[in-house]
């Protein structure tokens, strides 16, 4: 059976919707893709090598189609991930079958956003016109294998053709970043981007901080013997990222909460964390004054702040032991954000120099404080719809709930978030028709007019992302 995508999927139904959407949706196709924040490998484009087959590419690095598969009983060794532990089955290593057991459950991505962009991927990317299905698995395969082996299907070409405009990527603190120098120094013009991400330092009570700590210190050129040399550091780790092209800093974590900590606290828990005598309390304070700090270095450097709350890691802890992490089993808890983030946004939410993107995981946030919060501080902006939620429906379950208290001028456009580098264009096209849709039902309804829905469609696909990341 041939696979077709329709030029209307995903509008309203309406007529009256459908025609507006379809002409907003035609003025933002063609836009570039402006990627401020994900988590491609910056490698594969420093070495612009061709992809080795399609499993590896489309169906190992994502989590988002690990996770389904696994939760339908799919082992993860079956589908070539490797083990950690070194027991268990063993790990399959024919691309060729991983390729087959993806293709014999494609099912279950029916209706789902993965799906949506598989579809998009493998009909608008690859060209291929028959659905996967386990009978004709090993056709398609042979066909994406093929079409990768040309020049065509290289990174760089891919990243061109994709139109993007700029494409950040997400790294350690410790990183030296020497992807994003080959790609600067190779000559090609594409643009790469680092972002500063500094979880792993902050998490004083995981087993993995002596060892983070070291590195950071190795590359800082300085044991980092006190917390003030410590936070010399990271304050020394942002210059070099934004030199090396940031424009922005992330942070994740379970909840927003923030706090000032005198520095005598901080040199105690510090102190006591380099001996691994702290607990989760301990930890909870020690990130929450780091994130002011991290707040108060942006005034200095100019660095976005983000923050995505909300996810508790490696829930299946068996799992996690087997496999590592980004295998599917990160998990939404509910969040607060008023009273976390008070101390935060009392001392910086007023600055003009300063930029905050909150991300969350708790809808039920959407309406009750994130709206409200951007609504009223200058500072900070709304994060769009995150992981479980980046779907067609949580799109407009985003706007609808948001809209009326921030406008749309407070979010933060789109970003795509993704490991899954041939999934971009399918994640802002996806995108790109959602908020169509949401402004076309406006346009419909009379609240804002066709000229007002054009202007805000552009906002939405490109001019918001630019603006809110400084790019």
């Amino acid at each position: 059976m041939s696979a077709v995508l329709d030029a209307d999927r995903f509008f309203d139904p309406d007529p009256t919707v459908r025609r507006v959407a379809r002409e907003l949706y035609d003025e933002t196709r063609p836009l570039p893709i402006v990627s401020p924040h994900g988590h491609v490998d910056p490698r594969i484009l420093a070495r612009d090598e061709p992809f080795a087959e399609p499993a590896a590419l489309i169906v190992q690095p994502d989590h988002y189609i690990l996770r389904l598969l696994y939760a339908r009983g799919v082992p993860l060794e079956a589908l070539g991930v490797p083990r950690r532990d070194g027991g268990g089955a063993p790990v399959e290593t024919d691309p060729c079958k991983v390729w087959q057991r993806f293709a014999d459950h494609y099912y279950l991505f029916r209706g789902t956003p993965t799906g949506a962009w598989l579809d998009y991927e493998l009909h608008e990317v690859f060209g291929v016109r028959d659905r996967l299905s386990g009978e004709t698995a090993p056709r398609i395969y042979d066909e994406i294998r093929e079409k990768l082996a040309s020049l065509a299907f290289r990174p760089r070409a891919l990243f061109e053709r994709f139109g993007i405009e700029v494409l950040a990527t997400t790294d350690k603190a410790s990183d030296p970043l020497e992807h994003h120098r080959a790609i600067r120094e190779s000559g090609w013009k594409g643009r790469v981007i680092p972002c500063f991400r500094p979880d792993t330092v902050f998490r004083i009570a995981s087993p993995e901080w002596p060892a983070e700590l070291e590195t950071l210190g190795r590359e800082h050129g300085a044991p980092l013997v006190d917390y003030a040399e410590f936070l010399d550091a990271l304050k020394d780790r942002r210059t070099f990222f934004k030199r090396m092209g940031a424009t922005a800093t992330d942070h994740a974590v379970l909840e927003p909460y923030t706090v000032w900590l005198p520095p005598n606290e901080m040199e105690v828990l510090y102190q006591r964390a380099r001996q691994g005598d702290v607990t989760p309390a301990d930890e909870r304070r020690f990130m929450g004054h780091l994130l002011m700090e991290m707040a108060r270095l942006s005034l200095e450097d100019g660095l976005v702040m983000q923050i995505h709350a909300g996810a508790l890691r490696d829930h299946n802890r068996p799992l996690f032991q087997q496999f590592g992490h980004d295998r599917g089993g990160d998990i939404p808890v509910a969040t607060e954000f008023t009273h976390n983030l008070r101390a935060l946004l009392n001392a910086y939410g007023n600055d003009p120099r300063f930029t905050l993107v909150v991300f969350t995981l708790d809808e039920s946030t959407y309406s009750r404080e994130l709206a409200p919060l951007a609504g009223h501080y200058p500072a900070m902006r709304l994060g769009p719809p995150w992981w479980f939620h980046d779907s067609w429906e949580g799109m407009q379950r985003f706007r609808a709930r948001t809209t009326e208290t921030a406008g749309i001028y407070k979010t933060a456009g789109f970003n795509d978030d993704t490991r899954a580098f041939c999934s971009i264009p399918a994640r802002h096209d996806l995108a790109r028709r959602a908020d169509a849709n949401f402004l076309a039902g406006l346009v419909a309804r009379h609240v804002i007019d066709t000229s007002d829905a054009r202007r805000m469609a552009r906002a939405l696909a490109y001019d918001l992302a630019k603006e809110t990341y400084k790019l």
